[in-house]
């Protein structure tokens, strides 16, 4: 598991699907923002935690298409199949790589995009806690997409409209957490929502990622 984790690494990185391209993006959608509404600091400050979260999920988005596409292309997949490492656990080492090369850089550069859109002092922490938390259930859910349609033409597309709507309770809970730790409030109770969002993503979604890899396979 280790040496699969390593090689989807580095073949992240070859093949420009790493850290850079998520973060490029996660940039030009913090600087445009306020372009588009303004430049008052209250009005910034007030959306920044949803315009962060939603910069990180779409950034997350956007490299989710070639996480299995280039296995399927070189005939890797058919290899992993017949491989005494359970598809279940290929799934789940594939979402961990693809939170570590695209999901844990934009964890990372949150907090210095805040500044850009005037984010509360209070609310560094929670960001960064909540991105902590919840981005790995976004990783585990492209896994699953990225399953159900590899081998397809245009899949990407159709992985986009799959897998955005079930980023839907990660967004609303990972959001409200930055936005009630940046008002001080109390946002224990949405990070243990989004904890057990992500726990559950990880336990089930690898399974029934593996179980659409093999239907495909066949």
């Amino acid at each position: 598991m280790i040496a699969l984790l390593i090689r989807d690494i580095r073949l992240a990185f070859r093949a420009g699907g790493g850290f850079g391209l998520g973060l490029a993006f996660f940039l030009i959608i913090t600087v445009l923002v306020p372009f588009s509404v303004g430049p008052q600091a209250a009005l910034l400050g007030t959306i920044a935690p949803g315009v962060l979260w939603l910069g990180a999920l779409l950034a997350c988005l956007l490299s989710l298409d070639r996480l299995l596409a280039l296995d399927w292309e070189d005939g890797t997949l058919d290899l992993l199949a017949t491989a005494p490492l359970p598809l279940e656990a290929v799934m789940a080492v594939k979402a961990l790589a693809h939170w570590l090369t695209t999901g844990l850089p934009l964890v990372l550069a949150a907090p210095l995009l805040g500044v850009l859109l005037n984010l509360p002092a209070p609310g560094y922490a929670w960001l960064l806690a909540s991105l902590a938390v919840g981005t790995p259930a976004l990783s585990t859910i492209g896994a699953f997409g990225a399953a159900l349609t590899v081998g397809l033409k245009r899949g990407g597309l159709l992985l986009s409209l799959l897998v955005l709507p079930l980023y839907v309770p990660t967004l609303i809970f990972g959001a409200e957490v930055a936005r009630r730790g940046a008002q001080g409030l109390d946002p224990v109770a949405p990070l243990m929502m989004l904890g057990g969002i992500t726990a559950g993503s990880f336990a089930l979604l690898p399974l029934a990622a593996a179980a659409a890899l093999r239907v495909n396979l066949r």
